[in-house]
């Protein structure tokens, strides 16, 4: 990682995991006060940003676009919910040790999936687990049949729908419609507590540099060269020796597993996981987070992520007949107008000032095509193709 770039992820990790929460302590009346509802709301965006730099990982480097992250999400929430359903106890409604949905739909025992999810050991490797086994076998059956282009996309959407319709069905005892909700502790911490979601906030914000360091080590690697090639031409890469597949299904599992964990993290601090986050509106708008954002960067994930879901924040309280018309203009606008994101466009604004600023020798310089090693040693101008 360049040293420009690993100072820039030094200074946002130490901002989000220690500047914000220690601002979260100051007094109410303080103008640098962070609130604890804008602390958790922005913990809930964090969360949102792991899940895009899977994304941004599978659609921008090896050009996978999918349109059903939102189960893989879903499995992660939903794995964590369990658990904080079964550490509720006899504190619910009914004073039962099963959940209080269970109670009301005449559930005499607690079903046999559910019965691992007692134990914390258990639920954290699920988060990761389960998401990840999910996208291996769909992504298997998938990329082994050659399966690219519109038609993955249109799949994965088939499979977010599908599952969808099972996770709504009471017969699954996972909360119907209703979900899983009401969570009152996690691990033995009270989840009304300001410090168990400040401590909530953190394990997020740590998350997320994790991932990203996690997805940035790949895209250095030879696998990761080899996902831009397979999103260039996969044809090429496939008469040069490698098996596209298996890239392909390898990055496609560890989008499934950042998903799983972004879930996990999301459920304890919204406090509630149903299967609207599973269907496919949620996962067109995962999508929609990296386009603006800005795909193949991401970093250009995570700032789609937190900028699109802070305005979507603000609309749904100010303008909520507007949310859904803002979503819309600003996918056709990314595809139309800026399909490198906001990132993109902002290098283009900054290279455009340079230019103008600049003298006529060194704009000269900036005008010129840069120079790039293509293979057996020669030299040929970027973007060339001989």
């Amino acid at each position: 990682m360049p040293r420009r770039e690993a100072v820039l992820v030094a200074a946002a990790a130490v901002v989000l995991a220690v500047v914000l929460p220690l601002l979260n302590l100051l007094p109410a009346g303080s103008p640098l006060a962070v609130s604890n509802f804008t602390l958790n709301l922005f913990g809930k965006f964090l969360a949102y940003a792991i899940l895009a730099l899977g994304l941004d990982l599978l659609w921008g480097y090896a050009g996978v676009l999918s349109l059903g992250h939102g189960l893989f999400f879903g499995l992660g929430a939903y794995a964590m919910g369990m658990h904080l359903m079964l550490e509720i106890g006899a504190q619910g409604v009914y004073q039962s040790a099963l959940p209080d949905f269970m109670v009301w739909n005449r559930v005499t025992a607690l079903p046999l999936f559910w019965r691992p999810f007692e134990s914390g050991a258990f639920t954290l490797l699920a988060i990761v687990l389960v998401p990840a086994l999910c996208g291996l076998a769909f992504g298997y059956l998938a990329f082994r049949s050659r399966i690219r282009g519109v038609y993955f996309a249109i799949i994965t959407q088939a499979l977010a729908l599908s599952a969808w319709l099972v996770f709504n069905r009471n017969e699954m005892n996972l909360g119907g419609t209703n979900g899983l909700a009401d969570f009152k502790t996690i691990f033995g911490f009270s989840l009304h507590r300001a410090s168990t979601q400040r401590g909530l906030y953190v394990a997020t914000a740590l998350a997320l540099v994790g991932a990203y360091l996690l997805c940035r080590w790949i895209t250095l690697t030879r696998a990761g060269k080899v996902l831009v090639a397979i999103r260039d031409s996969e044809t090429r890469v496939l008469f040069s020796g490698y098996s596209p597949a298996a890239y392909k299904l390898f990055v496609f599992v560890v989008s499934a597993a950042l998903a799983g964990v972004a879930g996990a993290l999301y459920a304890p601090q919204v406090g509630i996981i149903t299967p609207a986050k599973i269907g496919v509106l949620p996962s067109i708008e995962m999508v929609v987070w990296v386009a603006a954002g800005g795909r193949g960067t991401l970093y250009g994930a995570v700032l789609g992520a937190l900028g699109v879901n802070w305005v979507q924040s603000w609309l749904t309280t100010s303008y909520p007949d507007l949310w859904l018309l803002f979503l819309g203009a600003l996918f056709m606008g990314a595809v139309l107008f800026f399909p490198d994101g906001a990132v993109g466009a902002l290098g283009r604004l900054w290279a455009r000032a340079r230019r103008l600023v600049a003298g006529p020798g060194q704009r000269a310089s900036l005008d010129a095509p840069l120079l790039v090693r293509a293979p057996h040693g020669s030299i040929r101008p970027q973007g060339s193709d001989k």
